[in-house]
């Protein structure tokens, strides 16, 4: 068997060499040219699916056990821990953990396998039924009936948040793709404008009667607040009046006259409490216990804390894993820049679209749910404190969504069943198409899933080799070259040594 030499080292074929260049002859420099300004102008290479894709094992049989080992592996840890986390927030009984979340861990686990092995299993299939592979072969093509397949094993209650997702991905990675050929020019700061245009029929949805539903209305309710709400007859009572409310204040401070709790807490409370009642608050406006300064700053300080609490659970786990290894660290899980940033994004949000509605209903001295639409625009600017494609692709994806189900309801837009599962399958087959094709138009984040998910096997592909169809699929891997045994192979190219020698690298 033929051998190259990597740093001064023998090395065999079959075995891993990651990030070799392998430079031929300049005889056989000219054919390999040649031949691929052939296969450029046809469309079309002619190399097999152990060239191009599974460069590890020749066997296709034996690639697909690995992906599928790796992935089974990767995909239950993460949704075991995940559905019991799950189980945990939503307080399930014993009877739910002795008998449902293991299987509903395997049934999820099953999905996410299959997706990933499978989507190696139709790249093979169809290299051997068209005998090469064409532009929209190795990703799209293997990838959509994978997809399809696999989302039909997922629960029918988790498939439409795994279409929102990753639609949203692929209509990200669409205007990447756009972008890079110049079809579309971003606009600056595109993120928050589009930001401001989805918070604004958001709000005016939520603030309309029956506007918004179920889990969108209460995440909307939790952050913005109950005084923002349509007002109803049986609300108002809930809400209460300011003479009721006054009432009440009276009973308590007349109780802690008598129990005399004159201590300095109490007096800064009391204090606070005279400063936010006694202040401007329009009679439209239902925060009874508050003014309209002391409303907003509330709200402010209320989700300024929630933002900043979120980001720093979020980095507790990384911090833990090094705690012993760089200790120093450690502080920076409170201190951290982001903690801040998604702190203060919350905040403003909230802050500016109180103090948007409360000037409206000072200024037209009604209580108007158009006030929405502008207080919700202008609330959007907050976003330049935490910039974020992902978080406003998600929520414009879902305003899609909700104003679609809104739309069937009025009878205006059809209903097409199984939607979600043919959605899914072709955001997902573009998303895979950008991995092997142009990863650079993919969300980093989904990169590192996919390479996490394969157990790194997908940066194996030769992209090399692809790069005739114009998309610089190799782009991203600083001249990646796999070792392949010339037993295995169909056309000559630098990725496999030439019969009768050794090649030198360079």
């Amino acid at each position: 068997m033929n051998a190259a030499y990597v740093h001064g080292k023998r090395w065999a074929h079959g075995a891993p060499a990651p990030h070799t260049v392998f430079v031929l002859p300049p005889s056989q420099q000219s054919v390999f040219l040649l031949s691929l300004t052939d296969m450029a102008a046809l469309s079309k290479i002619p190399h097999s699916c152990y060239e191009v894709g599974h460069t590890w094992h020749p066997s296709c049989v034996q690639s697909a056990a690995d992906i599928t080992k790796g992935a089974l592996e990767v995909s239950f840890k993460i949704y075991a821990p995940l559905y019991l986390i799950a189980a945990v927030l939503r307080r399930k009984k014993k009877d739910y953990y002795l008998k449902r979340l293991l299987p509903e861990i395997l049934w999820s686990t099953s999905f996410l396998t299959t997706n990933g092995s499978l989507f190696i299993v139709f790249f093979c299939i169809l290299r051997k039924l068209l005998g090469g592979f064409y532009p929209w072969s190795s990703g799209f093509g293997a990838a959509l009936p994978a997809s399809y397949i696999a989302i039909l094993l997922e629960r029918k209650s988790r498939r439409g948040l795994l279409t929102i997702y990753m639609a949203n991905l692929a209509s990200e990675t669409l205007f990447r793709m756009a972008v890079t050929r110049g079809i579309v020019k971003p606009i600056r700061h595109g993120e928050v404008l589009l930001f401001c245009i989805t918070a604004s029929i958001f709000m005016f949805l939520f603030r309309s009667n029956d506007g918004l539903k179920g889990f969108a209305f209460s995440a909307l309710k939790f952050i913005i607040g109950k005084e923002e709400i349509p007002t109803h007859s049986n609300m108002a009572d809930s809400v209460g009046t300011p003479a009721a409310i006054e009432t009440e204040h009276s009973q308590v401070s007349a109780e802690k006259a008598d129990h005399k709790r004159k201590t300095l807490i109490a007096y800064t409370r009391k204090l606070l409490e005279s400063i936010c009642k006694h202040g401007p608050r329009h009679r439209c406006c239902k925060h009874y216990q508050d003014n309209c300064i002391s409303y907003c700053v509330k709200g402010f300080v209320r989700m300024f804390s929630i933002g900043y609490l979120i980001q720093c659970c979020l980095k507790v786990p990384s911090a833990f894993r090094q705690m012993f290894s760089k200790p120093s660290r450690l502080p920076s899980v409170f201190y951290n820049k982001e903690n801040f940033q998604l702190g203060a994004f919350l905040g403003s949000f909230v802050s500016i679209y109180k103090g948007t509605s409360c000037l409206l209903r000072w200024l037209r001295n009604i209580d108007d749910e158009l006030h929405a639409l502008i207080a919700g625009f202008l609330a959007g600017v907050s976003m330049f404190f935490y910039k974020s494609t992902s978080i406003t692709m998600y929520l414009f994806s879902k305003l899609v969504e909700t104003m679609y189900f809104k739309g069937i309801e009025a009878g205006r837009f059809p209903y097409f069943p199984h939607a979600d599962t043919i959605i899914y399958a072709i955001s997902t087959a573009i998303c895979f198409h950008a991995a092997v094709m142009e990863v650079q138009n993919l969300r980093p984040s989904y990169w590192k899933f996919l390479l996490r998910l394969t157990k790194g096997r997908f940066a194996l592909m030769n992209r090399e080799l692809l790069d005739v169809f114009g998309t610089e699929a190799s782009r991203n891997f600083k001249g990646f070259v796999p070792m392949l045994d010339p037993r295995y192979t169909t056309v000559i190219s630098r990725t496999v040594l030439p019969p009768g020698g050794d090649a030198k690298l360079g």
